[in-house]
């Protein structure tokens, strides 16, 4: 599954720092706007410490853990939406992408500069915030003039209930809102899927801080915590910097002891790709044998044909059954054969939901 998270914010809030460190890819990170001029593209491993717990109990050849795409987005700037600063370019990279880690500084540091003129990370993340509405209501009234005549004059009644819709698109974002607080059921949300309205894309804000505030945060990520209380969005804090500094270290145990001495548990970019893994609304399953123990990704809610079609589209055209151990009692009783005995495995159909962390062996014909 190739779904990708853009990280996005104006020129220097530490966006191609954050993407170093999350990446063997490195993009060009540098004070001045626009270093990043095509997106990046990193393939990124998600932390799960489940699979090395799995991999201790049935020693495999090897470990293959799952990923997340993320893509660094050159920085927008004001007036991105009337193709200021490469903006027609930048809004449709973001378009692409499936979610949207929108990184705000919130730090001092007279020797970087802010495009702005000063610190102000609610100014800010307003200012990408209209960008995109700008867009998206450029987007939602030239479909409507197209959407209002299929209605009228062949009595589509599709057309209608999706041009109904998208009058709500467009009241929310005239009064400064993004499309993502219009409440749709599924059937509704399928009627104007085409529309791929940025502003509708789930969003995390990253409060890029200074070392001192890694744990606690700051007064200003304390500010843009009130600011954006109503719209029920993610805020994590990290500190780029620091993050950068760890990823130069080259050992584990390196690693931990910067990270303890740092008064942290576990480093930012860890929490932020899991935090990534979760806004794109995907979970994990695993297979294990000798030869591998793998994680593998899948939509939460997905039944178990679809999540078969995950390793390979014959696994679910042929799909005759799920064998399926939770992973508690795999690593309590120790293995497959001890499960089996134990009757924890359980042989499910196709209706059946996959949950997070479910260990599965699927039955198939083709």
């Amino acid at each position: 599954m190739a779904l990708q998270c853009g990280i996005v914010g104006l020129p220097n809030v530490g966006k191609s720092t954050l993407f170093n460190c999350l990446s063997n890819a490195k993009a060009q990170a540098a004070n001045f706007p626009f270093c990043t001029i095509e997106p990046n593209v990193g393939v990124i491993t998600v932390p799960d410490e489940r699979l090395n717990k799995l991999a201790e109990l049935v020693h495999p050849n090897r470990i293959v853990p799952t990923t997340v795409e993320i893509v660094d987005i050159a920085g927008l700037v004001k007036g991105a939406s009337k193709g200021e600063g490469l903006g027609n370019k930048f809004l449709a990279n973001i378009r692409e992408t499936d979610a949207i880690l929108h990184v705000l500084r919130c730090f001092d540091d007279e020797n970087i500069t802010h495009v702005d003129g000063s610190i102000n990370p609610v100014r800010d993340k307003e200012i990408i915030d209209t960008e995109l509405q700008l867009k998206d209501l450029e987007t939602v009234e030239s479909r409507m003039v197209k959407t209002q005549k299929q209605a009228k004059t062949g009595g589509d009644k599709q057309a209608q209930a999706a041009y109904d819709i998208m009058v709500q698109y467009r009241d929310a974002l005239l009064q400064g809102k993004s499309a993502r607080t219009v409440v749709l059921d599924k059937e509704q949300k399928k009627l104007v899927s085409d529309l791929y309205l940025l502003t509708d894309k789930p969003v995390m804000y990253v409060c890029n801080v200074d070392e001192a505030s890694a744990v606690n945060g700051n007064a200003y990520v304390d500010a843009l915590r009130a600011s954006v209380k109503e719209e029920n969005a993610e805020i994590l804090v990290v500190a780029a910097a620091t993050e950068a500094d760890i990823a130069e270290l080259e050992t584990y145990e390196e690693r931990q002891m910067f990270l303890e001495e740092a008064g942290l548990t576990e480093s930012g970019v860890s929490r932020l790709i899991r935090a990534a893994y979760h806004l794109l609304d995907l979970q994990t399953y695993f297979t294990c044998g000798v030869q591998e123990v793998r994680a593998w990704t899948f939509g939460r809610g997905w039944k178990a044909p679809q999540t078969a079609a995950v390793i390979h589209t014959d696994f679910e055209k042929g799909f005759i059954r799920a064998e399926v151990i939770k992973y508690l009692d795999f690593i309590t009783l120790g293995s497959e054969a001890a499960c089996k005995e134990a009757g924890k495995m359980n042989v499910e159909g196709k209706e059946y939901v996959v949950q997070d962390g479910d260990i599965m062996h699927f039955r198939f014909n083709v």
